[in-house]
C-alpha cells in the first residue's frame, strides 16, 4: 500500500477498504489517493472479490480531500494535475466493475462526500453531517456528482450555501443515502449489504451496474463532470483582493479566523447598503 492510513482487508467475498487517518477525521492527503488506488487495484484483481466496503476509521468517514501544496506560485497545469488524482480517484469507485458500497458516519462533507456517492450504495449512521463548504473557502467542487442524484434544486441549496450541516435524515429524503441506521449498527449493516450483493450472480450484477451507470453517460453525466472538473481548475487557480486576503488569514490564523473574517466582510456589505 502507498499509504499508512488506508487498510485493506477481506471478508470471505468482500474487500474492506478503511480511511485511517482519524486524527485528521479522515481527510484524504496526496499518500491516502496514492493508497485507495492500490486498494481498488488488489480488489478488482482478486476473483474472489465480489464487493467492495469503504469505511472510516474513527469518528468520521471523511472530512474531505486535504490535497493543498505548500506555499508559493501554482501553474495552471500543476493544479490541474494536482486535481485530477482526486478526481480519478473519485470515478474508480462509480467506474469500478465490483460494486461499492460506502458506510459512512460523523462527518461526511466535501470531496469526501463526492468519493461516498460516487460508490454504488451509500447507507449512514445516524447522526452523520453531510455537506460542501467549499464556496465559503473559495473553492470549487472537484466531482460534481450531486446533481445528478438529488436535482438542481437540492443541489444548488447544498453547493451555493456551502451548507455543512446537511443530517441523515434529509440527506435520505434527498437521495444522497440509501438508508439510514443506528450508528451502532452501521458497521454490521454495511457488511451485510456487501455480502447480500456479493451473494448474486457476478457478471448479471457486474454487467448490471454497466448498464445503470451507461444510462447516466447517455445523458451526459461523463461530459459535464469534465466540463465543471475544468471550472474547478479555473477557480483555484483565480486570483482576486479578495481570495488573497481571505487565505492570508486562513494561513496566519487557521480556519475559524478566516470564516469569520469572510463574515465580518459580509456584514460590511449589509452595512453600506443601510
Amino acid at each position: 500500500m502507498d499509504s499508512e492510513h488506508i487498510r485493506y482487508e477481506t471478508t470471505g467475498p468482500i474487500a474492506r477498504i478503511t480511511l485511517d487517518r482519524p486524527a485528521k477525521l479522515n481527510a484524504i492527503d496526496a499518500g491516502m489517493l496514492g493508497g485507495l488506488d492500490a486498494a481498488l487495484d488488489r480488489a478488482e484483481a482478486d476473483d474472489k472479490v465480489r464487493a467492495v466496503l469503504l469505511v472510516g476509521a474513527g469518528r468520521s468517514f471523511s472530512a474531505g480531500f486535504d490535497l493543498a501544496p505548500g506555499e508559493g506560485p501554482r501553474s495552471v497545469s500543476t493544479v490541474r494535475a494536482e486535481l485530477r488524482r482526486g478526481f480519478d480517484l473519485i470515478l474508480r469507485f462509480w467506474d469500478s466493475p465490483k460494486p461499492t458500497i460506502a458506510a459512512v458516519h460523523g462527518h461526511c462533507l466535501g470531496s469526501g462526500m463526492e468519493l461516498a456517492l460516487a460508490c454504488d450504495v451509500t447507507i449512514a449512521a445516524q447522526g452523520t453531517r453531510f455537506g460542501a463548504p467549499e464556496v465559503r473557502f473559495g473553492s470549487g467542487i472537484l466531482m460534481l456528482i450531486l446533481p445528478w442524484l438529488v436535482g438542481a434544486k437540492a443541489a444548488k441549496s447544498l453547493l451555493l450555501t456551502g451548507e455543512d450541516t446537511l443530517d441523515a435524515e434529509r440527506a435520505l429524503a434527498y437521495g444522497l443515502v440509501s438508508e439510514v441506521v443506528a450508528a451502532t449498527d452501521l458497521p454490521e449493516r454495511g457488511l451485510a449489504l456487501a455480502c447480500r450483493i456479493a451473494s448474486n450472480d457476478r457478471i448479471a450484477v457486474s454487467f448490471t451496474k454497466r448498464a445503470l451507470n451507461r444510462s447516466y453517460d447517455v445523458a451526459g453525466m461523463r461530459s459535464a463532470l469534465e466540463q465543471a472538473f475544468e471550472l474547478d481548475v479555473l477557480i483555484e487557480t483565480s486570483d482576486s483582493p479578495e481570495a488573497r486576503a481571505f487565505n492570508e488569514v486562513l494561513r496566519r490564523d487557521g480556519v475559524k479566523a478566516a470564516i469569520a473574517w469572510r463574515e465580518a466582510q459580509t456584514a460590511k456589505l449589509f452595512g453600506e447598503q443601510a
